[in-house]
């Protein structure tokens, strides 16, 4: 597998990690590999071991004719967006849907499969809105908390504004619910985690320049081309799951 495609793996998938959420125990040990930028065969076994994102890998890969999840496109892909993503058919991102999770979520599949149809993309922004149960909490009327969790667990862009020593000011667009269904707010600014002891995730951040959000820590640099994409995709994920008057049948994946 591609090594370099571990490593911008790592990137994204450490902030969750480090609080616990997905991925093997062994958060500091992931952080001292990406900040050296070490690339191995360990850490290629370790992505593995994100049981919630390495089946979107895999199924990139595969409806792209490739049999590497760790590629630098198909890792580009599922955390930022990328052509590869339109290569997914609604058949075969709702096969996959149905075997990982129709068994566990119960009465909440036929919504899920609405989003599928509605325009869902196997993007690790799609994963956050619409499989985790916090916009049903919202719907229902808990919203602050699961609101905070939503903005926090997807990708997001944001300029950096300046840098002060282990801390970043970055300028942002925050999630936001306006009673009926989430939209992005005005630009505001946060101060975001840009390393650990000297540890970085995003090599080489420029001030002024792009960069990619994951929960509290500045991940990566983007180019323009890659924020156009993560605003694309992300678009693409609030629609899916935005406004779905009744669910979508069954059969219209049969």
């Amino acid at each position: 597998m591609t090594t370099q495609g571990a490593l911008q793996f790592a990137r994204f998938a450490y902030p969750p990690n480090a609080l616990g959420y997905c991925g093997p125990d062994a958060p500091d040990a992931l952080l001292e590999q990406v900040a050296a930028q070490v690339v191995d065969g360990a850490l290629c076994e370790a992505a593995r071991g994100f049981e919630g994102a390495w089946p979107y890998l895999e199924l990139i890969a595969h409806c792209n004719r490739g049999d590497d999840p760790l590629s630098p496109a198909v890792v580009e892909a599922y955390w930022v967006g990328n052509r590869l993503l339109d290569q997914v058919t609604v058949r075969e991102l709702g096969d996959s849907f149905e075997q990982r999770f129709r068994p566990r979520v119960g009465a909440a599949w036929d919504d899920l499969l609405a989003g599928v149809v509605a325009g869902a993309r196997p993007h690790h922004n799609f994963h956050v809105f619409g499989v985790y149960p916090w916009l049903g909490l919202i719907r229902a009327g808990t919203v602050e908390q699961p609101l905070r969790v939503l903005d926090r667990c997807r990708v997001r862009w944001g300029r950096l504004m300046s840098v002060d020593g282990d801390e970043a000011v970055v300028l942002h667009r925050p999630l936001q619910w306006d009673g009926r269904v989430l939209r992005l707010g005005a630009p505001q600014l946060e101060v975001a985690r840009l390393a650990v002891a000297g540890h970085r995730l995003a090599a080489d951040p420029v001030v002024g320049g792009w960069v990619a959000l994951h929960w509290d820590w500045v991940c990566d640099a983007l180019t323009e081309g890659q924020v156009r994409r993560l605003r694309h995709e992300t678009a693409c994920a609030l629609a899916a799951v935005n406004g779905l008057s009744r669910p979508a049948p069954a059969a219209v994946l049969a």
